[in-house]
């Protein structure tokens, strides 16, 4: 991703340690040497990518471009994209000039300014002060004196995988607002307020237009990355249709990518991914998740190791496992590969599973973030406060115009780009893209704008994503998937079946199906438990001594959520004294 570190020097003692954290974190997470650059009132660290990428910093004069992630800018990556961005006012960007997920430093005319790509995915942690903004988050935690948890980010790490809009896990850090440009001058920082709209209603085109409208924007996209990058590209492949339609608009760009499969054997994604490969001739390369075993006295190092390269949060607190997940990520960016991922390709679908009627934001609360249940939790945990104040944070994500009330079907739909996809596939983007450049064509605000014009029908069943997949790659259509059916024709009956029985559940009952699921029995995910109580007393005080305010550990059967917990506890603990409670 390359790394952005900046600190506001008017407290030089603070400045000085600031800094020195951060140097240390850069070092210890394998960036290069980082360059230092002084700028009006503050300092600069710049790092580039740990393995190898495009340039992200250019100077012109006193004119300066320096960016974290992966930017397009005109088509272009590199100097070309560094270019055209340090041409634009920031103030008035052009975004349909503008791709990928990325944080920015311009200053152009004496002033200088920090904003995010469309939806802030990728993440700029700041203190509440507004002293420090770090682009990695152990940078920014270690950067503060002192650091306190807050309630409603843990609640949301443990319950739901990530916090969703600024908030963080600490109460003294927050990520930057897709909706503000920051401008650091001489006394502190001023935020200019910008609009980033989306559609807001479904669209009337016939359906080949549609379907060429999509394809064509799809294929720019993914066309500009090969491009400028050559056919070094490392993608997934599994049963389903995000990661197969991404696959077919590479093949459709001339790309022969690297394919690969992460799962476990006789994984229904690891059977079909080996299968499509053999028929189409190009080679599947399994990474086994179940492979290999770490001895005890070796955990430690291994956590240490994932704690590192992770920078303290994993998505779904994967600290803990035999390291697999490392040697995974590391495969993806080898020799500086273009790493390709299907996230967010539920933008062509119904991800909420509801039907096409207006709903509240504490609707959508209720609906998809009560996945817990509250014997988990200590009285500090307030079911109905935790999902009015996720309600509130989707209401503002989705104005202005204010979403109050029963808003219209498709403005709902927004929220999977706004909330979900900026919370958890943020996360992956920021770790990702830390050691090469990274790709994720879904969350492109150009490919979510047109994906908010569809139809909701058309998005039941993966209907029109498929039928998007059989206009760009037909061969790679014709293949068997995992929902029983191949993606030339409509979802069979079983797959509508399936999606139907869902999407008909009143919302009362849907806020309910966790905690009556956790009833039946403990429960787990397919990202991997935690080791055993004889590895973790090696990493963590299994008495939970940081989390025993919000959690009642020994009541959690939920493999998924102790795991969570676990994340937070050695994360305090690997951060020592500055964290107070």
């Amino acid at each position: 991703m390359a790394n952005l570190f900046l600190v506001r020097n008017d407290d030089p003692r603070f400045a000085k340690a600031a800094l020195h954290e951060a140097r240390a974190v850069l070092g210890e997470q394998g960036f290069p040497a980082p360059t230092e650059l002084a700028l009006p009132s503050w300092t600069l660290l710049h790092a580039g990518h740990i393995v190898a990428g495009p340039p992200t910093l250019m100077q012109r004069g006193d004119d300066l471009v320096a960016i974290a992630g992966t930017l397009v800018a005109d088509g272009k990556l590199g100097q070309p994209a560094l270019a055209a961005l340090l041409d634009m006012d920031p103030l008035a960007l052009d975004w349909d000039r503008l791709g990928g997920q990325f944080v920015a430093l311009v200053r152009r005319q004496g002033r200088t300014f920090l904003f995010g790509d469309y939806f802030a995915a990728f993440q700029l942690f700041h203190d509440t002060q507004d002293r420090s903004f770090a682009t990695a988050f152990l940078a920014a935690a270690r950067a503060q004196p002192r650091l306190s948890f807050d309630a409603q980010g843990v609640y949301e790490l443990v319950f739901n995988v990530m916090p969703t809009g600024d908030d963080t896990i600490f109460e003294q850090l927050k990520t930057l607002s897709p909706n503000v440009v920051v401008e650091l001058t001489a006394d502190g920082v001023v935020r200019h307020a910008i609009a980033k709209p989306l559609p807001d209603a479904a669209d009337a085109l016939p359906l080949p237009e549609r379907i060429a409208q999509h394809r064509d924007r799809l294929l720019d996209i993914v066309g500009a990355h090969v491009d400028a990058l050559g056919g070094n590209v490392r993608a997934p492949l599994s049963g389903g249709l995000d990661s197969r339609l991404v696959l077919a608009a590479l093949r459709a760009r001339g790309c022969a990518p690297h394919i690969y499969v992460y799962g476990v054997p006789a994984d229904e994604d690891v059977v079909i991914a080996h299968a499509i490969g053999a028929e189409l001739g190009f080679p599947v390369e399994w990474l086994d998740k179940e492979d290999g075993r770490v001895p005890p006295d070796a955990f430690p190092e291994l956590v240490d190791r994932n704690y590192r390269q992770f920078d303290g949060l994993p998505t779904f607190g994967n600290l803990f496992d035999n390291g697999t997940n490392g040697a995974a990520q590391l495969a993806r960016h080898a020799d500086g590969a273009l790493a390709v991922s299907g996230g967010c390709g539920e933008i062509y679908r119904n991800f909420f599973y509801l039907p096409d009627r207006r709903y509240t934001t504490h609707d959508i609360a209720r609906t998809f973030f009560a996945r817990f249940t509250p014997a988990d939790a200590t009285d500090r945990f307030v079911p109905r406060d935790f999902l009015d104040r996720i309600a509130g944070k989707m209401a503002e994500a989705l104005g202005p115009p204010p979403a109050t009330g029963r808003l219209p079907r498709n403005r709902i739909e927004q929220l999977y780009p706004r909330i979900r996809c900026r919370a958890l596939f943020g996360r992956e983007i920021s770790l990702e893209a830390r050691f090469s450049p990274y790709l994720m064509p879904f969350l492109d605000h150009r490919v979510v704008a047109e994906a908010m014009t569809l139809p909701l029908p058309l998005k039941y069943a993966g209907r029109f994503e498929a039928m998007l997949l059989d206009a760009i790659d037909p061969v790679l259509a014709a293949q068997p998937s995992a929902y029983g059916h191949d993606f030339t024709g409509p979802p069979n009956l079983a797959h509508r079946r399936t999606e139907f029985m869902t999407r008909i559940r009143p919302v009362w009952l849907r806020r309910h199906s966790y905690a009556l699921r956790r009833r039946l029995g403990p429960m787990g995910d397919e990202h991997g438990g935690a080791m055993g109580d004889d590895y973790m007393a090696r990493v963590i005080d299994l008495d939970f001594p940081a989390m025993r305010p919000f959690f009642n550990v020994d009541a959690i059967t939920d493999s998924a959520v102790w795991r969570r917990v676990a994340n937070l506890e050695y994360l305090a603990a690997r951060l020592g004294s500055r964290v107070t409670g």
